[in-house]
């Protein structure tokens, strides 16, 4: 029985992916997420075995949602309180389809027997994790210089179903399936 990590998300076309890149410049203590690494996280798994995943693949194919499009603007940290761990780019307020697929997701997730993450959804593209080495005044500095980004808007044409294994030198995640937005038939 092989276990892997796995996670819902959208990825970001190569536009928007040379956006963020744009932001990252040389910090001390910032690890810059590579741009093959780039997604918006819609609900994240944890451990499944391999054909629990393909039958989470085929329940995920049955999901309706019209595509959207989605702005890149914004820029904050987790946790908002205390030190922070993580430099994210946001999507804005959002767009209505994006919390329906997310909901839509959940209720596949919960008639396939896995339980859904209860925190608050924050849609966001992690640009950085910061380490310990980064400072409070580096990473607030980071955070006004760029306080009124705002990056290309993206059409969400499509989400997937990733495995992530953890290595050496960070995550390395794989596209499982890949499922295109389309509405009711």
């Amino acid at each position: 029985m092989s276990l892997g990590r796995y996670f819902i998300a959208l990825a970001l076309p190569t536009a928007e992916r040379a956006a963020l890149l744009a932001l990252q410049v040389p910090k001390r203590g910032f690890a810059w997420t590579r741009p093959e690494q780039m997604h918006v996280t819609l609900r994240f798994i944890g451990a499944l075995e391999a054909a629990r995943a393909m039958d989470l693949a085929e329940a995920l194919a049955a999901v309706r949602v019209e595509p959207f499009f989605l702005p890149l603007e914004g820029l904050g940290v987790f946790p908002p309180r205390g030190t922070p761990r993580v430099v994210w780019v946001g999507v804005g307020k959002g767009h209505p389809h994006l919390f329906q697929l997310r909901q839509r997701i959940d209720d596949t997730l919960l008639a396939c027997g896995i339980e859904a993450d209860v925190r608050r959804f924050h849609p966001h593209v992690t640009l950085a994790r910061l380490r310990p080495e980064a400072s409070a005044g580096a990473v607030q500095h980071f955070l006004k210089s760029h306080r009124g980004f705002e990056g290309p808007i993206f059409r969400v044409e499509h989400f997937g179903l990733y495995a992530s294994e953890l290595t050496s030198e960070g995550a390395v995640h794989t596209l499982v399936a890949e499922f295109a937005l389309r509405g009711l038939e």
